[in-house]
């Protein structure tokens, strides 16, 4: 381009100097015009009602949450209570019964992503290496591992902490998972042990336990109890120090708090609108007469003569009608899991199965807490822990406080209670319900032959077994599935209704993306487990 020499009064300039002159001016405007626009964009693009930091409150708020919906949906009457024998889906339209375990819940890792940061942001806010945010972290990690390990088996765990966003981290061994999940219980207990003795308690946003760190600690603690009751098969590694770890816990509650009564529970609280229970008037039309009772829940309800199949079933009404009295435990029938499906449609509609009971889980928003870890379990996993012989004490005792636990969350105390079954008959509409009479003697229900405890012997262990796997109903999670699975107690259904040739499977199959994005270490942890194949058939290293 030509020089030009601007010294130059306008007029004198000639007509090719002007000509490169308005070029001159239009690039530049145009270049002026740009970087304004791009400030003005660069503004529009940052949301004034969207915090570009988040405090590690704000970030525990949504932790929290992730613990009741995460790992393939745990909430009350999803797939996992279908798989643990509850309840039954009887209308094809919206799905089945089948085990179709192909694709592995790995989300616990986007769960951990939130945990992740919320550490990050303790520090960056100014806390101390130990603090309330990394206490409750390492247990939420210890939570997620145990879950997918539990699932799967062998899982990434060492580089997963390392970097999330890894897309191609190596697995670790089943039992270096649980051993690093015991050792972050360890350390989770002794932090919150020391903030709560340095008067460190700044914690804000907790909405299970209200800020108050005795009660991290004893859900730390209790929970590293269901741990060990589930390497139940694994006491023979002297590295994991089953038996010595459980001791520990319960001959020391001066340094190992546990739950002390059912006000202890982890449980979450549904609140309407904002969190309502999975079943509502609101889905009432679409669901109340598609799902019914399973029959390994509803049967040993009344074997036992369990006055708890009153207030969680509803009755099979065509039976009902016919003895003449809908609390008569003759007339609670659940379905076989492994049933087809179209004969259970048929069965169910005509009468002769009991439905969920709509007015306790229907009638409302909010009908129960969802307990994730409870007391209840606790008095279990502790009796079962001496009746196998790993620490001393009554059994008995242990068994009889989770028995009249369980009760209570349904309203029966000690001794006689009166009480009102609140039932829909079948086609009535939800607000058209009736209540029926009857009466229930919990010390009577202990003292059955079938129900008072047998000793420390395997006939004592089923009956701790069965009873736990009852106060299971709809909470816990997977924990019912994974007991029934370490000890076949009680027996699940098989057949064709479950799919896979009639055979509860022992794990998932990993998520199919690994076969794509990390396939040569997804190979490799098939082969260190000694799987042919990512079979859903074949034992972990938990159970075998």
């Amino acid at each position: 381009m030509k020089q030009l020499h601007t010294s130059k009064p306008f007029q004198t300039l000639n007509s090719t100097e002007m000509k490169y002159l308005k070029i001159f001016f239009i690039v530049f405007t145009m270049l002026t015009l740009f970087q304004a626009c791009s400030k003005k964009i660069e503004a529009l693009q940052v949301n004034p009602n969207e915090p570009t930091e988040a405090t590690p409150s704000l970030i525990l708020q949504s932790v929290l949450t992730d613990f009741a919906g995460g790992m393939e949906g745990i909430n009350p009457w999803s797939n996992v209570a279908i798989w643990e024998q509850f309840f039954c889906r009887n209308y094809q339209y919206y799905g089945d019964n089948q085990y179709g375990w192909q694709d592995g819940p790995f989300d616990g890792y986007s769960e951990l992503k939130n945990v992740k940061k919320m550490e990050e942001e303790a520090i960056r806010a100014g806390a101390s290496n130990i603090n309330p945010y990394g206490a409750i972290a390492k247990f939420a990690k210890a939570w997620y591992f145990y879950n997918m390990s539990s699932l799967m088996g062998d899982i990434p765990m060492s580089d997963a902490l390392q970097g999330l966003d890894n897309k191609t981290p190596v697995y670790d061994d089943q039992k270096t998972v649980f051993l690093n999940v015991l050792n972050l219980l360890d350390s989770a207990n002794i932090e919150f042990a020391s903030l709560y003795a340095s008067g460190d308690v700044t914690l804000t946003g907790d909405y299970y336990y209200d800020n108050d760190l005795t009660k991290w600690q004893k859900l730390v603690n209790t929970f590293q109890l269901r741990v060990l009751i589930a390497l139940s098969k694994r006491t023979d590694e002297g590295d994991l120090n089953v038996k010595g770890r459980f001791a520990a816990i319960i001959n020391n509650p001066q340094q190992y708090p546990v739950f002390e009564s059912a006000d202890d529970n982890f449980q979450f609280t549904y609140i309407f609108p904002t969190n309502p229970y999975p079943t509502s008037p609101n889905n009432y039309g679409y669901d109340a007469l598609r799902y019914n009772m399973a029959k390994t829940y509803v049967q040993n309800l009344t074997t036992l003569k369990d006055a708890r199949v009153f207030i969680t079933c509803e009755p099979a009404w065509t039976i009902a009608d016919s003895i003449g009295n809908p609390v008569d435990y003759r007339a609670y029938v659940g379905a076989s899991t492994g049933e087809s499906i179209a004969v259970m449609y048929s069965k169910c509609i005509a009468g002769y199965y009991s439905l969920i009971n709509r007015k306790r889980y229907y009638d409302g928003y909010t009908a129960e807490p969802f307990i994730l870890a409870g007391y209840t379990e606790m008095c279990f996993n502790i009796a079962e822990a001496i009746n196998r012989g790993w620490i001393s004490g009554d059994a008995a005792t242990w068994y009889n406080k989770g028995i009249s636990e369980s009760m209570r969350f349904y309203g029966f105390t000690s001794g006689q209670t009166d009480y009102k079954a609140e039932l829909l008959h079948l086609g009535n509409p939800l607000g058209e319900y009736e209540e029926y009479d009857f009466s229930f003697n919990l010390n009577e229900y202990q003292h059955q032959s079938s129900v008072i405890y047998a000793g420390n012997n395997n006939t004592g262990l089923n009956q701790i077994l069965l009873q736990k796997y009852l106060a299971f109903f709809q909470n816990s999670g997977w924990e019912a599935y994974y007991n029934y699975r370490r000890t076949g107690v009680p027996a699940f259904d098989g057949g064709t209704g479950i799919g896979n040739n009639g055979i509860i499977p022992k794990r998932w199959a990993y998520p199919t993306d690994e076969q794509n994005t990390n396939a040569g270490n997804w190979q490799s942890a098939l082969q260190a487990q000694g799987f042919n194949t990512d079979n859903i058939n074949d034992a972990m290293w938990l159970i075998k």
